[in-house]
């Protein structure tokens, strides 16, 4: 049962929202400009804010749906708590990874920030709306989408220790985080140079 869980929860993940969109809408494919990343923030360098709204709720709707449904309903299935948390877990993390490379579209996936806000969610409310805040704030203040999802990274794992203390779905959020800073990796040496792509600047060729 976990085992199919994992599997389906990577094949929702897989769904690439911004190029679905993308497509649907007559866009580029948002691999093809500004950043190469197929995520909300690189579909709102087009000037569409529709089709980026659209990927952002997509991208984050398909990381939530496999937390809810297994936090939700696991227990109906006969699994124990500590089988529950385990499913939970893998859960997140295949559905990440799913986002993160998509086997529907060559494994060339986004950074992960929609999916792993919509996985938080999944996992429960206040978790999300604390990582979600913390993204807002340096967001607000700094105008880099990554930089806001770095630190936000940064302290979901505290914030669901904090919460709920540690276990294996703590676990998942650390390993989460540690890929969405891996996936970034781009941006952090960007932002030390000083030439990072701040929030809502148009599209420009894909290096």
């Amino acid at each position: 049962m976990i085992f199919l869980i994992a599997i389906a929860s990577y094949l929702i993940g897989s769904i690439s929202f911004a190029v679905v969109v993308s497509h649907a809408m007559g866009l580029a494919d948002p691999r093809s400009y500004g950043s190469g990343n197929p995520g909300a923030t690189n579909v709102l360098r087009t000037g569409n804010k529709k089709a980026a709204i659209l990927t952002l709720i997509g991208d984050a709707f398909k990381g939530w749906l496999p937390a809810w449904l297994v936090v939700n309903y696991s227990a109906h299935f006969g699994l124990d708590l500590a089988a529950q948390n385990t499913a939970i877990a893998l859960s997140a993390i295949a559905v990440f990874l799913g986002h993160l490379y998509p086997i529907f579209f060559k494994f060339q996936g986004g950074k992960g920030v929609a999916t792993a806000a919509g996985v938080l969610l999944g996992i429960h409310p206040v978790l999300s709306v604390a990582t979600l805040l913390t993204w807002l704030i340096i967001a607000f203040f700094f105008r880099y989408s990554s930089l806001a999802a770095l630190v936000a990274a940064v302290f979901a794992p505290f914030f669901h220790v904090f919460l709920f203390g540690p276990s294996r779905i703590s676990l998942a959020v650390l390993a989460m985080s540690l890929l969405l800073i891996w996936r970034h990796r781009a941006n952090i040496s960007k932002l030390l140079a000083g030439n990072e792509s701040r929030i809502g600047e148009k599209k420009t060729a894909a290096e």
